[in-house]
């Protein structure tokens, strides 16, 4: 049987928990924020202090795995860290967030709605890596 993405997004979202935005303003300073969109995506405004992991590299930069040189980002190597994950409307995060849980990070979340959640609550975005 074969899925479509729709499908497929759904499917991770009965796995996974999203929050909202109004949440994310409350979780706390120690999680890490991680986009799964694409570095041209990102560029144009992000989350402070988000990690830029693509959708398409993220299971082998999470873990640091060689085909990517094996670099991470320190905050991910602690697989209890609280990780917040966002794409532009929520599709990529929920498939995201479902593999995180599936490779062991217990502490994972997706932002309902995407950055475009995050921008009609008219957070502030930034441009700088």
């Amino acid at each position: 049987m074969s899925l479509t993405a729709i499908e497929l997004v759904a499917d991770a979202k009965t796995r996974i928990r999203e929050i909202s935005v109004n949440e994310l303003a409350e979780t706390t300073a120690s999680r890490v924020l991680i986009d799964v969109r694409e570095p041209a995506e990102f560029a144009t405004g992000h989350l402070p202090g988000a990690v830029n992991i693509p959708r398409g590299l993220l299971e082998f930069e999470i873990a640091a795995h060689p085909a990517v040189a094996n670099v991470t980002e320190p905050a991910l190597a602690d697989k209890q860290r609280a990780l917040v994950i966002y794409c532009a409307a929520g599709g990529r995060a929920a498939l995201a967030t479902d593999i995180l849980q599936k490779m062991g990070f217990t502490n994972v979340v997706s932002i309902r709605g995407g950055i475009r959640a995050c921008i009609d609550a008219h957070m502030s975005l930034s441009t700088h890596s």
